[in-house]
């Protein structure tokens, strides 16, 4: 049974007097013990299915179509406080900077044991003890003293991997994560995606849907990736095979954008043009107008996504 499924979600944002679409039609299910990469430029959308997942939406902005399912709740349908149970228990995030997370005015204790007490009713002993053993699975020294200490007062991958013993305190069924390594180097970002795959994925079974818009990172971790375009997905499928052999000329081109890939591929290359904004897609195939291999059909209608032989599915012309 699915963790977490979209189905066929759209969300819109109110603009210039007009609602404009940022996610479009979309669908997938998140799997017990995977982690799911969400990649694509910026401006494709990826954080928007994030935002839409949590209904933490800005004012402006709604679910204008389609469903949420974590498990069997409806989130979509969800009454406000059914969503405050639900955020921090069963569904959780975390954020490219940590800071979002975290509160300035309180000790970095108070945060931890805050969430425990709220969805685990831990009286405060328990909820401390808790906190302590939380800090040490995520690599923070000292951590009796640093449950002590406030937000700024850690580095910033200290920070997230504090902000990651909040998101899986309460053991959640699925975690979030939106481009959660971006600012950090390396060795850093390696030893936080480690954190997430032994402490949610391997001992807890946890879904991870990570969104990010780092290649590198997907073939690390990752063992199913959504590729996104304009708001649209446009290929789905396993990492290796998506790797390996990848169908539309959009995935193509992120990869042959990769040193690691394109130099090896023998086409090396930027992707001309950028993504079109919300109130300028064109029609058809979004990404028609930066395709080298773009067929008068691919400016008149939009393919959908469909599976192909070998089990990746894609939305593009030259495989229908």
């Amino acid at each position: 049974m699915s963790l977490l499924s979209l189905r066929h979600l759209t969300t819109e944002f109110y603009s210039g007097g007009r609602w404009l679409e940022a996610v479009s039609d979309v669908s997938f299910d998140l799997l017990p013990g995977e982690i799911l990469g969400l990649v694509g430029e910026s401006g494709c959308g990826k954080s928007t299915i994030a935002y839409s997942v949590m209904r933490l939406l800005a004012s402006n902005a709604r679910i204008s179509g389609g469903e949420v399912w974590l498990g069997d709740v409806n989130l979509t349908d969800a009454s406000e406080d059914a969503l405050q149970d639900l955020r921090g228990s069963r569904l959780s995030m975390i954020f490219q900077d940590p800071m979002t997370a975290l509160d300035s005015l309180f000790t970095v204790g108070h945060q931890v044991i805050e969430t425990l007490q709220e969805h685990l009713a831990l009286d405060p002993p328990a909820a401390r003890e808790r906190a302590l053993d939380l800090l040490r699975q995520v690599g923070i020294p000292a951590a009796e003293e640093r449950l002590k200490a406030y937000p700024y007062q850690f580095s910033g991958g200290m920070s997230q991997r504090i902000a990651l013993a909040i998101a899986i305190s309460c053991h959640p069924q699925v975690l979030i994560a939106d481009e959660p390594t971006t600012a950090l180097d390396v060795t850093i970002q390696a030893q936080i995606l480690h954190l997430i795959r032994r402490l949610l994925v391997e001992e807890q079974g946890a879904g991870v849907l990570l969104i990010t818009h780092d290649l590198g990172v997907v073939a690390q971790v990752c063992d199913r990736v959504a590729v996104m375009y304009a708001g649209k997905i446009v290929e789905f499928g396993a990492v290796d095979a998506i790797f390996r052999d990848p169908l539309h000329p959009y995935t193509q081109a992120l990869l042959n954008s990769l040193p690691s890939q394109g130099i090896q591929r023998g086409a090396l290359e930027n992707i001309r043009g950028r993504v079109p904004s919300l109130d300028d897609r064109p029609t058809g195939c979004r990404f028609h107008p930066r395709c080298p291999h773009a067929l008068a059909i691919c400016r008149e209608e939009a393919p959908p996504l469909l599976r192909r032989d070998g089990g990746q599915e894609v939305a593009c012309v030259l495989y229908d």
